[in-house]
């Protein structure tokens, strides 16, 4: 975890119903808001179309892309939003998540994430869509 940024899970909160906290403190500096990343290559092309797996993979690779460009990284996330468009599709993502995250940030806290179900994404092959709020670092 970055040492701008602290995952919180406060006494008298309940439990986080996944891999969340309930709140990020940020000590000052700038915030970055990441556009809600798809399943698309460098090349623009859609990749895993209707494949939840293969879709997750690329979303988070374009995130790692994306923050990384800024000079971030994941441990300066400070909370995700993600959308998918199947509710059966919920515990799927809770799974990947399970496997990815640990790799992605230092400690086993995580940022806070709202999962919302909606009736689509822009394009149909599109199954899930993640967008992500960062600390800059100084």
């Amino acid at each position: 975890m970055s040492k701008n940024v602290e995952y919180v899970n406060p006494v008298g909160a309940p439990p986080a119903q996944g891999l969340y906290s309930h709140m990020t403190r940020v000590k000052a500096g700038e915030l970055i808001f990441v556009a809600g990343q798809l399943s698309v290559n460098n090349a623009g092309d859609i990749v895993g179309a209707h494949d939840f797996d293969l879709q997750f993979k690329q979303i988070f690779d374009n995130l790692k892309a994306v923050i990384g460009a800024a000079g971030c990284g994941f441990d300066d996330i400070v909370k995700f939003n993600t959308f998918l468009v199947h509710a059966q599709d919920i515990e799927h993502f809770m799974r990947l998540r399970a496997e990815a995250f640990p790799r992605f940030f230092a400690s086993n806290v995580y940022p806070p994430n709202t999962l919302i179900v909606v009736d689509r994404l822009v394009k149909e092959q599109f199954l899930l869509e993640v967008e992500a709020v960062v600390r800059a670092r100084n």
